[in-house]
């Protein structure tokens, strides 16, 4: 009976692995080809800044595939669909189309999100690098303070990577200057939080 549970056990695994190799291939190949034809548009068009946002969208797009080379993927399917709405609601919508600039509430409303995603990535994370045998006497805090760490650094790093892009190229990234910084920041930091106060409720089934 032990024997047949482990062979169902695996063979699920198996099963949703190769769904989940699908949609990273399938999704990352959409996003390439998407950004790949709005590179050679702007190139075209001459426009500098947002050929070279579709070229750094790219380069996001690909980050799941290396996923493809673990031998076991424990990153859950809802995180990784997760990063591409985030590339999709950052480079696609944000940046190339224009919804910053255009709607006040669009960036907060990114940044909140990244917080969400990050802490959620920050979940699977511990559940990865800690043994369940661990996890069981393990206080609530530890989990939820690990993914609202998580999120607190994503939004800093993020920060950065703005704060380069300026410096380097755009100019356009940080127009708000340090209040659009602190902003930002918050978002993420209220996004981690939510799912920080989740977890610490939900840690017995995490």
């Amino acid at each position: 009976m032990e024997k047949e549970r482990v062979s169902y056990f695996w063979k699920r695994t198996e099963r949703g692995g190769k769904v989940k190799r699908i949609i990273i291939i399938l999704l990352s190949t959409g996003m390439m080809l998407l950004l790949a034809g709005l590179m050679v548009y702007f190139i075209i068009k001459h426009d500098t800044l947002r050929w070279g946002i579709a070229a750094g969208g790219i380069v996001l797009s690909t980050l799941p595939l290396g996923l493809l080379f673990l031998k076991h993927n424990r990153i859950n399917t809802p995180s990784i669909i997760g990063w591409y709405i985030f590339v999709i609601c950052s480079i696609c919508l944000g940046s190339i189309a224009g919804f910053y600039g255009r709607f006040s509430w669009w960036d907060t409303s990114v940044h909140f999100y990244k917080g969400i995603f990050t802490a959620c990535i920050g979940v699977t994370l511990y559940k990865i690098l800690v043994p369940e045998a661990a996890r069981r006497g393990m206080s609530r805090l530890i989990p939820a303070l690990f993914a609202l760490g998580l999120a607190i650094t994503g939004s800093v790093l993020w920060e950065m990577y703005e704060f380069l892009g300026d410096v380097i190229a755009s100019h356009t990234m940080q127009r708000g200057g340090n209040t659009d910084t602190m902003v930002d920041l918050l978002a993420g930091f209220f996004g981690g939080v939510l799912i920080a106060i989740y977890t610490g409720f939900r840690k017995q089934n995490v």
